[in-house]
C-alpha cells in the first residue's frame, strides 16, 4: 500500500467515523474505478475498500448491497476474517443460521476476533449445542485473559500484518520478560515469517521455564514435526502425556511423529487404539490412512480414508488423500457427490481446495481434460489466495545465490570433510523419488526422507547484520566445519548405519553453494523432468506444506527458469560436481542410469538397483506407490491433453509445440 493510498484509506475510516456513509462509499467507488482501469491500486488497498463500502452500506441499513460487497470481497480473498464477521453482522436481522455460519468463518481465518465468538455464544446457546459452547466459552475465556497488546497482535498476526505483530509483540516482551503467551506468540509470528531457529529457541525456552504449561508444548511438539525433527518431537509428546488433560491431542501428535522416525507399526497402533474409542474423528482416519500408505500398505490406506468421508462427508483432505495415492479410481457417483459439495455454500475453503484437487484427478482419470483444468485451476487459485507468495522476492532470492558465490568461492576446501550425505534436488515432480528408491535398494545406503536441516541452517544465518547468502564467504574454517557437523549430527536420528544417506529435500538445490562450503564431499543429485510435464505435474499436485510458486502457471513457468539459471550457475561454479539425472533417460535406460548414478557416489553396481521396487522402506511423497513398481512410462506428456488451457506456461518456457526438449548439462 503507497503512502497516497494509505492517506485515502484513514481519510475513508475518519469517514465513517463521522457517520458520513455515502461519502464513505462515494469515496470507495473513485478508488475501485481507478483499479478498474490498471491505474495502480494495491491488492490491500482494495481489500480495505471494499470492507469499508460493505460498513457503510450496512450502517445506511442497505443490507442487500453490504452483502453483494462483501461475497465480492470474498471471492477476492477468500480467507479475509473481517469479511465473514461483517456478513454475520449483516445476516444477524434476517438469517441467523447464515449468520452463524458466517461469524463461524470468521472465527476460523481470525481466532483473535473476539466479537464474532461473542455472537456465535449467544447462537450456541439460542441453539443448545453444548459442545459447540463450551469450546467457544473456552475461546473467549482465553482471549479475554490477554493483555490487550497480545490480543492486538494476535488479531494482527492473524490479518497478515506479521511485522507489525511483531513490533507489538517484541515491545510488550521488553517490558515483560519471559512472557508465556508473549514467547509463544512471537515464536508463531517467526513460523509465518519462516525464521524457525529463532522461533524453535522461543518455544524451547518457553518448556523450559513453564514445565507444565500445555500449549506451550504442543506448541513446539508441533515445530519439531514441522521441521522433521521427529525424535524429538515423540520425546516431547511422551513427556506431554504425563500431565495433558488431553491425551487424545497428545497421542496423535505422538504417532504423527513416530511416522516421522519410521516406527509405523507402533503408530499405527495408536491410531487403531484412539480410534476404537473414538471412531467419529475424520482426521485420525487419514492420519492413519497416511501411516499405512507410507507403509506400502494401500489396500488398508483407502479404507482409512474411506472411512473419514463415512463420517464427514465434506472432509476434504480425505478426498485429496484418495487421489494422491495416484492409483485410486473415483466412482461417477462419488465425482457428482464431489461437484455437489465443492458447490455448496456450508463447504469450508480448505475443504473445497481440497476436493476440487481430487476432482481434477478424478476427471483425469476418465479422460475428461476440460472438466479436469476446471477443477485444478480452482484449486489452484482458491490455494494461491491463501498464500503470500512473490515470485519476483523469489527471483531475486535465487539470484543473490548466483552473486554470493562466485567461482572463487570455492578455491579453499573447507568445512565437515565427511562424504556421508548424497543430497537429490531439483523441482517437486521431477523424479527425485525414484532416484532415492533406486540408491536406497543399494546396500551401503540409507534412505531418510525430505530433511529440513540445511534450510534450517540457511535461516539461522539469515538474521544476522550481513544477512545469508552474503555473509558465507566471510565464515571462517571452523566455522564451516562446525556448521557441517551440526548438519551431520542434527540428521543422525534419521540413520540406521549405513556409511551413506539420502537427503531429498527438493528446496536444497537453492543452497547448493552452502552445501558445498559445508559438506565439500558431499554429492548432490540434480533430479530433472520435461518442463512442460514437471511443471504441469506440480501445478496438479496440492501440497502439504511449501512450494507456494506451484499454484499459478505463470509463478510455476517462472520459477523453473529461474531454477534452471540457478543450477547452470552452480555446474558453472562447480565443474563436475552436480549429476544431472533426467527423468525421460531413466526410462529410456535404467541400467545406464543406474550404473551412472552409482559410479558418481563412488558405489559398486549392485542388482538390487534395478529392482528398486522390491525394496521395503518408509515412503512419504506423493510417488510413494509409483516407486513400489517397475518403471512405468505413463506420467510422460501427461500435459499434452490440457495443451490448449497452457499457453501462459508454454510461453514462461519458451515451450511452441508438443515435442519434448531434452537438456542435459
Amino acid at each position: 500500500m503507497t503512502l497516497e493510498e494509505q492517506k485515502e484509506i484513514q481519510q475513508l475510516k475518519q469517514w465513517l467515523m463521522q457517520s458520513q456513509h455515502q461519502a464513505v462509499i462515494s469515496g470507495c467507488n473513485d478508488i475501485l474505478l481507478r483499479a478498474k482501469e490498471q491505474l495502480g491500486v494495491s491488492q490491500n488497498t482494495l481489500k480495505e475498500v471494499l470492507y469499508l463500502k460493505a460498513v457503510a452500506y450496512r450502517l445506511l441499513a442497505d443490507v442487500n448491497s453490504a452483502i453483494e460487497t462483501l461475497n465480492e470481497l470474498i471471492a477476492y480473498v477468500p480467507n479475509y476474517a473481517r469479511a465473514y464477521q461483517e456478513l454475520g453482522y449483516c445476516y444477524l436481522a434476517s438469517d441467523s443460521k447464515k449468520a452463524a455460519h458466517s461469524f463461524y468463518q470468521a472465527t476460523r481465518f481470525n481466532p483473535a476476533l473476539l466479537t464474532a465468538w461473542l455472537q456465535l455464544e449467544k447462537v450456541y446457546k439460542a441453539d443448545n449445542q453444548p459442545q459447540a459452547l463450551a469450546l467457544c466459552q473456552q475461546q473467549i475465556a482465553f482471549l479475554t485473559s490477554l493483555p490487550k497488546p497480545l490480543l492486538g497482535a494476535t488479531d494482527l498476526m492473524h490479518e497478515g500484518q506479521l511485522h507489525k505483530a511483531e513490533q507489538v509483540c517484541r515491545q510488550f516482551l521488553a517490558g515483560h520478560e519471559h512472557h508465556p503467551e508473549a514467547m509463544m506468540l512471537l515464536a508463531e509470528i517467526g513460523i509465518q515469517l519462516k525464521v524457525y531457529s529463532d522461533a524453535e529457541f522461543l518455544l524451547e525456552s518457553c518448556v523450559t521455564l513453564y514445565p507444565e504449561n500445555d500449549r506451550a508444548a504442543a506448541a513446539y511438539q508441533s515445530l519439531l514435526s514441522k521441521l522433521g525433527k521427529f525424535p524429538d518431537a515423540a520425546a516431547v509428546a511422551k513427556q506431554r502425556l504425563k500431565y495433558a488433560s488431553d491425551n487424545f491431542t497428545v497421542k496423535v501428535g505422538l504417532a504423527h511423529a513416530l511416522v516421522g522416525v519410521g516406527e509405523l507399526e507402533q503408530a499405527i497402533d495408536i491410531y487403531q487404539g484412539l480410534l476404537r474409542e473414538n471412531e467419529d474423528r475424520p482426521a485420525v482416519w487419514v492420519a492413519q490412512g497416511h501411516a499405512l500408505k507410507a507403509k506400502g500398505d494401500i489396500g488398508d490406506a483407502i479404507k482409512a480414508y474411506e472411512k473419514a468421508i463415512l463420517f464427514q462427508k465434506d472432509f476434504g483432505d480425505a478426498y485429496w488423500s484418495l487421489a494422491n495415492t495416484k492409483t485410486y479410481r473415483f466412482s461417477d457417483e462419488l465425482l457428482r457427490q464431489m461437484v455437489s459439495l465443492v458447490d455448496a455454500e456450508a463447504t469450508k475453503l480448505d475443504d473445497e481446495i481440497h476436493i476440487c484437487f481430487a476432482l481434477g484427478k478424478g476427471f483425469e482419470d476418465s479422460a475428461n481434460a476440460t472438466r479436469a483444468f476446471e477443477y485444478y485451476e480452482r484449486g489452484n487459485k482458491l490455494k494461491k489466495r491463501t498464500l503470500q507468495f512473490d515470485i519476483v522476492k523469489t527471483e531475486k532470492a535465487l539470484q543473490a545465490q548466483q552473486q554470493a558465490f562466485t567461482k572463487e568461492c570455492f578455491n579453499k576446501t573447507q568445512g565437515c570433510q565427511a562424504p556421508d550425505p548424497i543430497f537429490i534436488v531439483g523441482l517437486p515432480r521431477a523424479g527425485s523419488t525414484l532416484l532415492e528408491q533406486i540408491l536406497a535398494s543399494h546396500s551401503q545406503v540409507e534412505g531418510t526422507m525430505e530433511l529440513h536441516d540445511i534450510l534450517g541452517i540457511a535461516s539461522s544465518l539469515s538474521h544476522q547484520s550481513t544477512p545469508y547468502p552474503l555473509n558465507v564467504s566471510a565464515l571462517n574454517e571452523g566455522k564451516l566445519a562446525k556448521l557441517g557437523e551440526q548438519y551431520l549430527q542434527q540428521t543422525q536420528a534419521y540413520r540406521q548405519g549405513a556409511p551413506f544417506f539420502i537427503d531429498k529435500m527438493p528446496n536444497n538445490f537453492i543452497h547448493i553453494g552452502l552445501i558445498k562450503k559445508i559438506l565439500p564431499n558431499a554429492k548432490i543429485i540434480d533430479a530433472r523432468r520435461d518442463p512442460m510435464d514437471c511443471c504441469f505435474s506440480g501445478f496438479k499436485q496440492l501440497f502439504g506444506d511449501g512450494q507456494e510458486f506451484s499454484y499459478s502457471l505463470t509463478d510455476i513457468g517462472r520459477y523453473y527458469k529461474a531454477y534452471e539459471k540457478l543450477m547452470a550457475h552452480w555446474n558453472t561454479v562447480l565443474p563436475g560436481e552436480i549429476l544431472t539425472v533426467q527423468h525421460e533417460d531413466v526410462l529410456d535406460d535404467l541400467e545406464g542410469q543406474v550404473r551412472r548414478l552409482l559410479d558418481f557416489c563412488g558405489l559398486e553396481f549392485e542388482e538390487a538397483c534395478l529392482t528398486f521396487h522390491k525394496t521395503k522402506r518408509v515412503i512419504k511423497t506423493p510417488s510413494s506407490e509409483q516407486v513400489r513398481q517397475p518403471i512405468y512410462r505413463t506420467g510422460m506428456g501427461q500435459w499434452i491433453p490440457f495443451e490448449s488451457n497452457l499457453s501462459e506456461l508454454k510461453d514462461v518456457l519458451n515451450v511452441s509445440s508438443t515435442k519434448r526438449p531434452r537438456k542435459l548439462f
